[in-house]
């Protein structure tokens, strides 16, 4: 049975460590991921887990040490934000290259400069490339859901992949929440042990890990990466379908929200689809077809889900939270609008960037943009493609 609490989401994050009781805790504290660490080093204190929990001198440290304990066979986790995924940048990409499962929470901050504390994606989505599966929570909940799952699609035979948990520095990670955690018994039957078939420590099957990759082989180990990341969208509803059945909430790789009959809609991601939920609703209530897409996967990114979705809307706005320095957008919108390329009718898609830097995003703001999206259905100009919203004009 459930049961009912109230958490943050650096909490709620800690919580569901304890419940798997990992091999390996390698840390480094970054605000606003510090407090997961911090309330994992009390279980270790308390000796309410077994982890071999490692403190060293930076971000990419701590990775690399995650790496040699997945090399070795064993489960290893960490956390971290911002600069800190910056400077494990190295590291990320060999972690996807060698087919190590670390799961990876994020607490989502902006990058630096100007130095910012608080909540963007634009640490994450410089990483989306790095080969790392990414999950975005939009609460606390499925934030701990997401955590519950990580592990079986990052270590699933099909995929052996490093994952990313995200969530919204200080929105997510700070702010406390009623919440539904489950036993601990449960959890440790639904996440399972850890298998690897193969590892440095295995004496039946000596082998070296990063071994250095000639021509001759480097392109057959990358597409053999890409097909895992392939793989990973089926073991991702797998992975969730027996959740829903273990624990009754249900995911998929993206959220649609009233959109049967939509002819305007949103793409979105992380807490802020919360928000715009609210004036989905209100515009429902005024009888505007209005509907949202969140998408919670990030990658592999659910292109055929996501055209599939949008295939009868008019008009689009993708949400981006984070800027990509193309002059023509940010990454959700080059993604998504890659994923309507080839549909027969396409709807008209523009780019929205906004809430830089933790910059607010409101329910009239949400419905600000709704406007926008019927004045191009009805037939008026669909105007920048690329623009910013919420900041000072001068």
């Amino acid at each position: 049975m459930s049961i009912r609490d109230r958490l943050s989401g650096n909490e709620a994050i800690a919580t569901a460590m304890r419940q798997i009781n990992p091999d390996v805790f390698a840390m480094f504290p970054i605000t606003p991921s510090t407090e997961i660490p911090q309330y994992f080093a009390q279980y270790v204190a308390d000796g309410r887990v077994d982890t071999e929990f490692i403190c060293v001198e930076s971000e990419h440290s701590s990775l690399s040490a995650c790496l040699g304990a997945e090399a070795a066979g064993c489960r290893a986790i960490t956390a971290t934000s911002s600069a800190g995924l910056s400077f494990m940048n190295e590291v990320l990409y060999v972690a996807g290259s060698l087919r190590l499962p670390v799961v990876l929470a994020v607490a989502c901050r902006a990058l630096t400069g100007p130095i910012n504390i608080n909540h963007d994606y634009s640490d994450s989505m410089a990483e989306r490339d790095s080969g790392f599966i990414q999950l975005y929570g939009e609460n606390n909940q499925e934030v701990y859901d997401n955590y519950l799952m990580a592990h079986r699609i990052a270590e699933h035979p099909s995929v052996r992949l490093p994952l990313m948990v995200c969530e919204d520095g200080f929105i997510t990670s700070h702010a406390i929440e009623n919440i539904e955690i489950e036993e601990d018994d449960k959890v440790k039957a639904f996440v399972g042990e850890y298998k690897p078939e193969n590892y440095l420590l295995k004496k039946e099957n000596p082998l070296a890990v990063g071994p250095y990759g000639v021509s001759g082989y480097y392109m057959e180990a990358r597409v053999a990466q890409a097909e895992a990341m392939k793989n990973a969208k089926q073991v991702i509803l797998d992975v969730s379908e027996d959740f829903y059945k273990t624990f009754g909430r249900k995911y998929g790789l993206i959220e649609e929200y009233r959109m049967e009959d939509a002819e305007v809609a949103m793409v979105i991601m992380g807490s802020s689809a919360g928000t715009a939920k609210a004036a989905v609703d209100k515009l429902r209530d005024d009888g505007v077809k209005a509907g949202l897409i969140k998408v919670r996967v990030f990658r592999p990114f659910p292109a055929e889900e996501i055209a599939a979705a949008l295939r009868t809307v008019k008009a689009v706005a993708v949400m981006d939270k984070s800027e990509g320095f193309s002059a023509y957008g940010g990454p959700l919108f080059a993604e998504t609008a890659g994923a309507c390329i080839n549909l027969d009718i396409r709807p008209k898609i523009v780019d929205i960037v906004f809430g830089l830097g933790g910059r607010d995003f409101t329910v009239k703001a949400a419905a600000s943009v709704y406007d926008r999206l019927l004045k191009i259905a009805a037939g008026g100009e669909l105007g920048p493609v690329y623009s910013h919203m919420g900041q000072r004009m001068n």
